[in-house]
């Protein structure tokens, strides 16, 4: 088994910036991509972006693109949010996807941060 935990978020002004982080623990063989998604009350999840670990290549949600980045270190994944704006505002998931040693793969959530943006 695997557990994301994340850490950060919290209030921000417009403008401003946050870092959240996740660390991933447990069983695991290798992580094949870590990254994040948001949500809204009464919305679906939206895709924030993610990183592929064994090619560090990232892709992004078109809302967040050339806003927000991601750094890795083996077991953990760190979102930086710059210029931040209201529509920000969301609950942050961590997600990851681990391969474990039987070849498998597997999707892990963590909890959820709340990023609030406002003045």
């Amino acid at each position: 088994q695997v557990q994301l935990v994340e850490s950060g978020g919290g209030l921000a002004q417009p403008g401003g910036s946050l870092r959240l982080s996740c660390a991933a623990s447990g069983t695991i063989f290798r992580i094949y991509t870590m990254g994040w998604f948001r949500q809204v009350p009464g919305e679906e999840r939206e895709f924030v972006g993610r990183m592929y670990n064994h090619s560090g290549t990232t892709y992004w949600g078109d809302s967040v693109q050339g806003r927000f980045f991601i750094s890795r270190d083996k077991y953990t994944c760190t979102l930086d949010m710059n210029n931040l704006n209201p529509e920000d505002t969301a609950t942050y998931y961590c997600h990851a996807v681990v391969v474990s040693a039987t070849r498998a793969n597997q999707d892990y959530w963590g909890q959820g941060t709340q990023v609030t943006v406002s003045s």
